[in-house]
């Protein structure tokens, strides 16, 4: 049975699970209701709306919380981590678990020594042009399932009102005592794109 971990709370994920060495990482999200004039409600009304494109992606960060090199970033344009350890299954699809927009699979026992933290973050394409931001997406969240038995291990529902956020981090794993452990973030922050975001571990 999943734990569900409310926002800052922080958890074992290979100590009480003793011989896990792959997990799926599932991110989903839902766009919320049209109203009766068809178009999404949220902080921007009126006008033409186009599809919500959110992208998942992951950071790979050294020990001093830094990306290292540019290969370190997994997103649409990049799918897989040089090591082969982080590996995005690409845009939008629907996994074993009902609800999963996007997929990474996580190697934990290949992640390369010099990498200590990997930041899941989600943002919206395109959202300035499209003028959208997360108070148009609902029901958004984060879980990671065992790959060897398909149990799903941890569940973090995001809850926070995000209206006027464009980039969210989600959740983070990262070593600690020779272990990995699983952090519930749910963090906004205002950047237009991952290349914006990823100025913050320059």
């Amino acid at each position: 049975m999943a734990i569900n971990l409310q926002k800052g709370q922080k958890i074992d994920l290979t100590k009480g699970n003793a011989g896990i060495s792959k997990v799926m990482v599932g991110l989903g999200w839902d766009p919320v209701e049209r109203n009766q004039g068809g178009l999404l409600s949220g902080l921007f009304g009126g006008g033409r709306q186009h599809s919500i494109d959110c992208d998942a992606s992951v950071l790979m960060l050294n020990s001093n919380e830094k990306i290292g090199e540019k290969k370190d970033i997994i997103y649409f344009g990049n799918l897989k981590s040089e090591c082969r350890s982080v590996v995005h299954t690409g845009d939008n699809l629907t996994g074993d678990g009902d609800g999963d927009d996007e997929q990474i699979i996580v190697d934990l026992n290949n992640v390369p020594s010099n990498i200590h933290k990997l930041v899941f973050i989600v943002n919206i394409y395109d959202c300035v042009k499209r003028k959208q931001d997360f108070g148009l997406i609902k029901n958004a969240f984060i879980r990671v399932v065992n790959s060897s038995n398909r149990q799903e291990l941890i569940r973090y529902n995001l809850t926070d009102d995000y209206v006027g956020r464009t980039t969210l981090v989600v959740g983070e794993m990262y070593r600690h005592n020779g272990e990995w452990k699983f952090a519930a973030v749910g963090e906004g922050t205002n950047d237009p794109s991952i290349r914006e975001f990823v100025k913050r571990y320059k």
